[in-house]
């Protein structure tokens, strides 16, 4: 039994668990927070940048645009049934501050017991095949939009948090969650048109 579950942490509890362990070394890369999860754990993979533009680190210039296009390969490389996840490395290579990431990570640990303690087996049919390659594609979008959206306060931690809602409902079986994260989806898409006035 790993440490995580001896603490009594569910799945997101241990993906926050692990990222804090990664945070503590002094030369910090997005590499590095991959790598800890493995190439072919894809949903433990897409938590991490969700969690990531949720968190402050999100105030970071460009740093919601590197998680979003994560977000974005790993969502279609799940989408098209990948066995092993790549990542560009222009985005493995970028450099995190060691010490700003782990007080981030250490703020995400409220987020991570909420979700692990509401989540649980309901609507599953929302999150099997072939429902569940829509809620990938949704992630996709959303990571692709985060790069457009960096100018539009709030709008990429709102993307993220649909992806980590989703995300946790493919971990969980949950489709209520599934439902959650795409309403979030839908009041992050109406941010950018309040903000130009459309509607």
């Amino acid at each position: 039994m790993t440490a995580a579950a001896q603490q009594g942490h569910g799945p997101v509890g241990q993906i926050v668990d692990r990222l804090s362990r990664v945070t503590e070394a002094e030369d910090l890369t997005l590499r590095d927070l991959f790598e800890e999860f493995g190439e072919s754990s894809f949903l433990p993979a897409l938590m991490v940048p969700a969690l990531l533009v949720v968190s402050p680190l999100s105030g970071i210039p460009l740093f919601s645009s590197a998680c979003g296009l994560a977000i974005a390969f790993i969502s279609a490389q799940m989408l098209v049934s990948r066995r092993h996840l790549w990542l560009p490395d222009v985005l493995m290579r970028r450099r995190i501050d060691s010490e700003k990431a782990h007080n981030a990570v250490g703020k995400l640990r409220v987020v991570s017991n909420w979700l692990d303690k509401h989540s649980k087996r309901r609507l599953r049919v929302l999150t099997a095949a072939p429902l569940s390659k829509w809620l990938q594609l949704l992630c996709f979008l959303c990571g692709a939009a985060m790069p457009f959206l960096e100018i539009v306060p709030f709008s990429s931690s709102l993307l993220g948090g649909a992806v980590m809602l989703i995300a946790t409902a493919l971990l969980a079986r949950d489709g209520i969650f599934a439902l959650f994260g795409s309403c979030v989806i839908v009041g992050a898409a109406l941010v950018p048109l309040f903000a130009l006035g459309v509607i």
